[in-house]
Protein backbone atom coordinates (compact mmCIF):
# COMPACT_ATOMS: atom_id res chain seq x y z
CA UNK A 1 0.00 0.00 0.00
CA UNK A 2 0.85 3.49 -0.18
CA UNK A 3 1.07 5.14 3.44
CA UNK A 4 0.70 8.74 4.35
CA UNK A 5 2.44 9.47 7.91
CA UNK A 6 1.86 12.98 8.99
CA UNK A 7 4.30 13.75 11.90
CA UNK A 8 6.56 11.02 10.71
CA UNK A 9 9.96 12.05 11.72
CA UNK A 10 8.84 12.56 15.59
CA UNK A 11 9.36 9.44 17.64
CA UNK A 12 6.35 7.62 17.26
CA UNK A 13 5.91 8.58 13.66
CA UNK A 14 9.58 7.39 12.64
CA UNK A 15 9.18 3.96 14.73
CA UNK A 16 5.71 3.59 12.29
CA UNK A 17 7.50 4.53 9.30
CA UNK A 18 10.35 1.49 9.98
CA UNK A 19 7.57 -0.56 10.61
CA UNK A 20 5.34 0.16 7.46
CA UNK A 21 8.43 -0.15 5.38
CA UNK A 22 9.50 -3.38 6.63
CA UNK A 23 5.71 -4.56 5.54
CA UNK A 24 6.52 -3.64 2.32
CA UNK A 25 4.80 -0.97 1.84
CA UNK A 26 5.34 2.73 0.09
CA UNK A 27 5.50 5.61 3.11
CA UNK A 28 5.22 9.39 2.27
CA UNK A 29 6.33 10.91 5.77
CA UNK A 30 5.38 14.26 6.21
CA UNK A 31 7.17 16.80 8.88
CA UNK A 32 7.48 20.50 9.68
CA UNK A 33 10.53 18.93 12.41
CA UNK A 34 9.26 20.92 15.01
CA UNK A 35 9.76 18.25 17.24
CA UNK A 36 10.58 15.96 14.84
CA UNK A 37 14.38 15.28 13.74
CA UNK A 38 15.93 14.38 10.29
CA UNK A 39 17.67 11.80 12.34
CA UNK A 40 14.79 9.48 13.09
CA UNK A 41 14.57 8.49 9.33
CA UNK A 42 17.73 9.68 7.76
CA UNK A 43 18.28 5.62 7.22
CA UNK A 44 14.96 5.22 5.41
CA UNK A 45 16.01 8.23 3.23
CA UNK A 46 18.04 6.07 0.40
CA UNK A 47 15.04 3.58 0.64
CA UNK A 48 13.16 3.93 -2.66
CA UNK A 49 9.79 3.09 -1.05
CA UNK A 50 10.45 5.81 1.14
CA UNK A 51 9.83 9.99 0.50
CA UNK A 52 10.36 12.47 2.75
CA UNK A 53 8.26 15.71 2.50
CA UNK A 54 8.64 19.08 4.89
CA UNK A 55 5.61 20.40 5.21
CA UNK A 56 3.02 21.89 8.13
CA UNK A 57 -0.20 20.11 7.65
CA UNK A 58 -1.63 23.24 8.86
CA UNK A 59 -1.62 23.94 5.25
CA UNK A 60 -3.48 21.46 2.89
CA UNK A 61 -1.49 18.67 1.19
CA UNK A 62 -2.10 16.60 -1.66
CA UNK A 63 -1.34 13.28 -2.37
CA UNK A 64 -2.56 9.52 -3.84
CA UNK A 65 -3.00 7.21 -0.95
CA UNK A 66 -4.51 4.42 0.41
CA UNK A 67 -4.22 5.01 4.08
CA UNK A 68 -2.71 8.27 5.94
CA UNK A 69 -1.56 8.01 9.71
CA UNK A 70 -2.17 11.80 11.34
CA UNK A 71 0.50 11.69 13.94
CA UNK A 72 1.38 15.29 13.50
CA UNK A 73 1.27 17.32 17.17
CA UNK A 74 3.70 18.04 19.93
CA UNK A 75 3.27 15.64 22.34
CA UNK A 76 5.03 16.58 25.09
CA UNK A 77 3.70 19.51 27.68
CA UNK A 78 6.86 22.27 26.98
CA UNK A 79 6.43 21.63 23.42
CA UNK A 80 3.19 21.73 22.95
CA UNK A 81 2.70 24.99 25.72
CA UNK A 82 5.52 26.81 23.71
CA UNK A 83 3.29 27.80 21.09
CA UNK A 84 -0.27 26.99 22.40
CA UNK A 85 -2.05 28.47 19.11
CA UNK A 86 0.01 26.66 17.08
CA UNK A 87 -0.70 23.06 18.88
CA UNK A 88 -4.44 23.60 18.84
CA UNK A 89 -4.09 24.67 14.96
CA UNK A 90 -2.10 21.51 14.19
CA UNK A 91 -4.56 19.60 15.83
CA UNK A 92 -7.42 21.18 14.24
CA UNK A 93 -6.39 22.32 10.72
CA UNK A 94 -4.37 18.98 10.73
CA UNK A 95 -7.01 16.41 11.28
CA UNK A 96 -9.30 18.47 8.40
CA UNK A 97 -6.78 18.25 5.74
CA UNK A 98 -6.30 14.55 6.57
CA UNK A 99 -9.91 13.84 6.67
CA UNK A 100 -10.27 16.31 3.63
CA UNK A 101 -7.59 14.16 1.76
CA UNK A 102 -9.21 10.96 3.00
CA UNK A 103 -12.48 11.56 1.65
CA UNK A 104 -10.77 12.82 -2.28
CA UNK A 105 -9.27 10.20 -2.92
CA UNK A 106 -11.23 7.16 -0.66
CA UNK A 107 -8.46 6.54 2.32
CA UNK A 108 -8.32 5.30 5.72
CA UNK A 109 -7.48 7.62 8.20
CA UNK A 110 -6.23 6.86 11.76
CA UNK A 111 -6.29 10.21 14.51
CA UNK A 112 -3.71 9.43 16.61
CA UNK A 113 -5.43 10.99 20.01
CA UNK A 114 -4.55 10.74 23.37
CA UNK A 115 -5.45 9.76 27.17
CA UNK A 116 -5.02 13.86 27.90
CA UNK A 117 -8.98 13.43 26.24
CA UNK A 118 -9.87 12.16 29.97
CA UNK A 119 -8.40 14.98 31.26
CA UNK A 120 -7.81 14.39 35.12
CA UNK A 121 -10.10 11.17 35.38
CA UNK A 122 -12.54 10.97 38.04
CA UNK A 123 -12.89 6.81 37.00
CA UNK A 124 -10.21 4.67 37.42
CA UNK A 125 -8.65 2.93 34.69
CA UNK A 126 -10.29 5.12 31.66
CA UNK A 127 -12.65 3.16 29.60
CA UNK A 128 -13.45 4.84 25.99
CA UNK A 129 -16.79 5.24 27.22
CA UNK A 130 -15.77 7.82 29.89
CA UNK A 131 -16.49 11.43 28.48
CA UNK A 132 -13.48 13.03 30.89
CA UNK A 133 -13.13 15.86 33.28
CA UNK A 134 -11.05 18.58 31.41
CA UNK A 135 -10.36 22.07 31.86
CA UNK A 136 -10.81 23.80 28.40
CA UNK A 137 -8.91 27.08 29.79
CA UNK A 138 -5.98 25.29 31.42
CA UNK A 139 -2.47 25.74 30.50
CA UNK A 140 -2.93 22.09 28.96
CA UNK A 141 -6.24 22.78 26.46
CA UNK A 142 -4.36 23.84 23.77
CA UNK A 143 -3.37 19.95 23.57
CA UNK A 144 -6.09 18.50 25.60
CA UNK A 145 -9.05 20.31 23.47
CA UNK A 146 -7.44 20.42 20.08
CA UNK A 147 -7.42 16.31 20.12
CA UNK A 148 -11.03 16.55 21.53
CA UNK A 149 -11.67 18.81 18.95
CA UNK A 150 -10.07 16.27 16.04
CA UNK A 151 -12.08 13.62 17.58
CA UNK A 152 -15.22 15.19 16.96
CA UNK A 153 -14.06 16.15 13.43
CA UNK A 154 -13.65 12.61 12.98
CA UNK A 155 -16.68 11.70 13.68
CA UNK A 156 -18.59 14.14 11.79
CA UNK A 157 -16.80 13.44 8.45
CA UNK A 158 -17.44 9.83 9.28
CA UNK A 159 -21.00 10.68 9.55
CA UNK A 160 -21.66 12.58 7.20
CA UNK A 161 -18.80 12.21 4.04
CA UNK A 162 -18.82 7.85 4.68
CA UNK A 163 -14.87 8.79 5.72
CA UNK A 164 -13.17 5.81 6.66
CA UNK A 165 -11.87 6.24 10.31
CA UNK A 166 -9.91 4.84 13.19
CA UNK A 167 -8.81 6.78 16.21
CA UNK A 168 -6.43 5.67 19.01
CA UNK A 169 -6.51 7.08 22.47
CA UNK A 170 -2.74 6.80 22.92
CA UNK A 171 -1.35 6.61 26.50
CA UNK A 172 2.33 7.57 27.98
CA UNK A 173 4.47 5.70 25.47
CA UNK A 174 8.39 5.96 25.65
CA UNK A 175 11.59 4.20 23.78
CA UNK A 176 14.20 5.24 21.53
CA UNK A 177 14.21 8.39 19.43
CA UNK A 178 12.37 10.58 22.52
CA UNK A 179 13.95 13.71 22.70
CA UNK A 180 16.43 14.23 25.44
CA UNK A 181 14.46 17.35 26.48
CA UNK A 182 11.17 16.29 25.82
CA UNK A 183 10.15 17.18 29.27
CA UNK A 184 7.89 13.57 29.17
CA UNK A 185 8.85 11.98 32.72
CA UNK A 186 10.72 8.81 31.50
CA UNK A 187 13.45 10.77 28.98
CA UNK A 188 13.35 13.40 32.05
CA UNK A 189 14.43 10.61 34.61
CA UNK A 190 16.71 8.91 32.41
CA UNK A 191 18.59 11.90 30.90
CA UNK A 192 18.79 13.39 34.26
CA UNK A 193 20.28 10.21 36.36
CA UNK A 194 22.88 9.60 33.39
CA UNK A 195 24.29 12.86 33.71
CA UNK A 196 24.16 12.81 37.44
CA UNK A 197 22.06 16.14 37.93
CA UNK A 198 18.79 15.84 40.28
CA UNK A 199 15.81 14.01 39.77
CA UNK A 200 12.68 16.28 39.70
CA UNK A 201 9.50 14.56 41.01
CA UNK A 202 6.34 16.93 40.82
CA UNK A 203 4.42 16.33 43.62
CA UNK A 204 4.91 14.12 45.83
CA UNK A 205 5.56 11.20 43.94
CA UNK A 206 2.71 9.18 43.91
CA UNK A 207 0.97 10.56 41.19
CA UNK A 208 0.32 7.17 38.78
CA UNK A 209 1.09 6.69 35.13
CA UNK A 210 1.29 3.68 32.42
CA UNK A 211 3.95 3.40 30.12
CA UNK A 212 3.95 1.61 27.02
CA UNK A 213 7.04 0.51 24.88
CA UNK A 214 7.21 2.23 21.74
CA UNK A 215 7.46 -0.89 19.73
CA UNK A 216 3.95 -2.71 21.50
CA UNK A 217 2.13 0.55 20.65
CA UNK A 218 3.44 0.78 17.07
CA UNK A 219 1.66 -2.69 16.50
CA UNK A 220 -1.54 -1.23 18.20
CA UNK A 221 -1.83 1.50 16.12
CA UNK A 222 -1.20 -1.23 13.03
CA UNK A 223 -4.17 -3.56 13.66
CA UNK A 224 -6.28 -0.54 14.71
CA UNK A 225 -6.09 0.98 11.29
CA UNK A 226 -5.96 -2.88 9.21
CA UNK A 227 -9.16 -4.69 10.82
CA UNK A 228 -12.94 -3.21 10.09
CA UNK A 229 -14.70 -3.90 12.51
CA UNK A 230 -13.94 -0.61 14.77
CA UNK A 231 -13.61 2.63 14.04
CA UNK A 232 -12.51 3.06 17.56
CA UNK A 233 -11.66 5.68 19.66
CA UNK A 234 -9.79 2.26 21.10
CA UNK A 235 -7.22 2.85 24.05
CA UNK A 236 -4.25 1.86 23.43
CA UNK A 237 -1.37 1.82 26.12
CA UNK A 238 -0.09 -0.54 29.31
CA UNK A 239 -2.20 -0.67 31.49
CA UNK A 240 0.83 -1.55 34.11
CA UNK A 241 0.37 1.20 36.51
CA UNK A 242 3.35 2.61 38.67
CA UNK A 243 3.74 5.61 41.02
CA UNK A 244 6.39 8.44 39.41
CA UNK A 245 8.86 7.65 42.66
CA UNK A 246 8.66 3.97 41.17
CA UNK A 247 9.55 5.04 38.00
CA UNK A 248 12.03 7.15 39.77
CA UNK A 249 13.79 4.58 42.00
CA UNK A 250 13.68 1.38 38.95
CA UNK A 251 15.70 4.55 36.42
CA UNK A 252 17.97 5.36 39.25
CA UNK A 253 19.19 1.55 39.70
CA UNK A 254 19.34 0.66 36.26
CA UNK A 255 21.71 3.65 35.57
CA UNK A 256 23.56 3.32 38.91
CA UNK A 257 23.27 6.87 39.05
CA UNK A 258 23.96 8.71 42.10
CA UNK A 259 21.17 11.13 41.24
CA UNK A 260 19.29 12.63 44.27
CA UNK A 261 15.58 13.03 44.42
CA UNK A 262 14.21 16.30 44.83
CA UNK A 263 10.85 17.31 44.95
CA UNK A 264 8.83 20.31 43.40
CA UNK A 265 5.44 21.76 43.07
CA UNK A 266 2.73 20.27 40.86
CA UNK A 267 2.53 21.62 37.49
CA UNK A 268 -1.59 22.92 36.41
CA UNK A 269 -4.02 20.16 35.38
CA UNK A 270 -1.08 17.81 36.18
CA UNK A 271 -3.84 14.20 36.04
CA UNK A 272 -3.31 12.53 39.56
CA UNK A 273 -4.17 9.16 37.67
CA UNK A 274 -3.53 7.55 33.73
CA UNK A 275 -4.14 3.74 33.34
CA UNK A 276 -5.97 2.73 29.84
CA UNK A 277 -8.70 -0.18 30.30
CA UNK A 278 -7.30 -1.97 27.20
CA UNK A 279 -10.44 -4.20 27.13
CA UNK A 280 -11.59 -3.19 24.04
CA UNK A 281 -8.30 -3.31 21.95
CA UNK A 282 -7.74 -6.77 23.57
CA UNK A 283 -11.15 -7.69 22.29
CA UNK A 284 -11.55 -5.99 18.78
CA UNK A 285 -7.16 -6.03 18.22
CA UNK A 286 -6.30 -8.91 20.06
CA UNK A 287 -3.48 -6.66 20.59
CA UNK A 288 -1.69 -6.14 24.74
CA UNK A 289 1.54 -4.66 25.39
CA UNK A 290 4.62 -7.43 25.73
CA UNK A 291 7.32 -5.34 26.55
CA UNK A 292 7.81 -4.92 30.90
CA UNK A 293 8.92 -1.80 31.83
CA UNK A 294 11.81 -3.63 33.02
CA UNK A 295 13.23 -4.50 29.64
CA UNK A 296 11.64 -1.53 28.24
CA UNK A 297 13.64 0.87 30.26
CA UNK A 298 16.64 -0.79 28.94
CA UNK A 299 16.30 -0.44 25.84
CA UNK A 300 15.42 3.25 26.59
CA UNK A 301 18.10 4.19 28.93
CA UNK A 302 21.19 2.47 25.96
CA UNK A 303 19.76 4.36 23.23
CA UNK A 304 19.66 7.87 25.87
CA UNK A 305 23.74 6.86 26.67
CA UNK A 306 24.58 6.53 23.21
CA UNK A 307 22.72 10.18 22.49
CA UNK A 308 24.63 11.93 25.41
CA UNK A 309 27.66 10.43 24.34
CA UNK A 310 27.72 11.54 20.55
CA UNK A 311 26.96 15.32 21.29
Amino acid sequence: MRILVTGGAGFLGSHLCDRLIDNGDDVICVDNFFTGRKENIAHLVPNPKFELIEHDVIEPFEFEVDQIYNLACPASPPHYQFNPIRTIKTSIMGAMNSLGLAKRVNARVLQASTSEVYGDPEIHPQPETYKGSVNPIGIRACYDEGKRCAETLFFDYYRENKVDIRIARIFNTYGPRMLPDDGRVVSNFIVQALKEENITIYGNGEQTRSFCYVDDLVEGLIRLMNQTDQTGPINIGNPGEFTILELAEQVLKKTQSKSKVTFHPLPGDDPLQRQPDIALAKKALDWEPTIELDEGLQKTINYFKEELNSH
